[in-house]
């Protein structure tokens, strides 16, 4: 289904401005507003709708309950608790050092991006890759734009790279052992009802499930480990080998395989 641009209800020429940057980086066509809404645009000319607004891209795919648009989300807070020295069950299953490089295959609102960012610092590499391409435009703009003074936030966000490209498409063209770790967090095969940023994410994201090829890439990437993200409920873990860290009152969980076992 194609993707059309419009701005906000009331254009001025900063979104007149966005819309045209968001036409020209996608190669998308504009549609002035003319005082429908979102939902009408979309329904008659059968399209997913990108909105330039006054300070940031809202993305309302065809038929979705609401906008996909970037925010830090839990991000924000989680960074907080690591910075005060807590831990953070994403990190621990990483074991990130400074100076590390990982890949985020499925960057989604880049929450964990962030977290790694903090972790790896200024000399090290967070690169994440989003399939979807109109997620990934969101995203990257919404990270490098974002305002807010609260660090280290704003240095995490500015310090990802956002890549559009399916992760095993770009995980062949990688080296062996090109990033310290790899980590994979597909869409979760059960409905999580509070996450509501999760949900607009749901509706925009592209849906993948996780294969043998996607591990086995992964795997050779990968310098030191792989970590899985997925619902509590998935056999996942179990079927492509990943060690579980079980939290009883998560509704998440993640899993690890750890090269170093590997090799013993």
């Amino acid at each position: 289904m194609r993707t059309i641009v419009t701005t906000a209800g009331r254009p001025d020429e900063l979104s007149l401005s966005l819309a045209n940057k968001a036409c020209e980086q996608l190669g998308l066509s504009f549609e002035p507003r003319k005082k429908r809404s979102v939902a009408k645009i979309s329904e008659q000319l059968n399209a997913n709708v990108i909105v330039a607004g006054k300070n940031r891209y809202e993305y309302y795919p065809k038929g979705a309950s609401g906008p996909f648009f970037f925010h830090p989300n839990s991000a924000a807070f989680r960074l907080k608790r690591v910075a005060k020295g807590e831990k953070d069950p994403f990190l621990e299953a990483c074991q990130l050092q400074k100076g590390d490089a990982i890949l985020d295959c499925t960057l989604g609102i880049g929450s964990e991006a962030m977290l790694a960012a903090f972790i790896v610092g200024d000399s090290g590499k967070v690169v994440g890759l989003e399939a979807d391409p109109n997620v990934a435009f969101i995203v990257q703009n919404g990270m490098k734009t974002y305002d807010t003074s609260e660090l280290p936030l704003t240095n995490c966000m500015r310090q990802i790279h956002v890549v559009h490209r399916e992760a095993v498409e770009f995980l062949r063209t990688q080296s062996d052992n090109a990033f310290d770790v790899v980590y994979l967090d597909p869409m979760f095969e059960e409905v999580i009802e509070e996450s509501n940023n999760f949900e607009a994410l749901r509706d925009a994201g592209r849906h993948v499930k996780l294969t043998n090829e996607w591990v086995r890439e992964a795997l050779r990437v990968a310098k030191r480990r792989v970590v899985l993200k997925a619902h509590f409920k998935s056999l996942a873990f179990e079927e492509f080998g990943f060690v579980r860290d079980v939290r009883l009152t998560a509704k998440f969980h993640y899993g690890v395989i750890d090269k170093a076992t590997l090799q013993v």
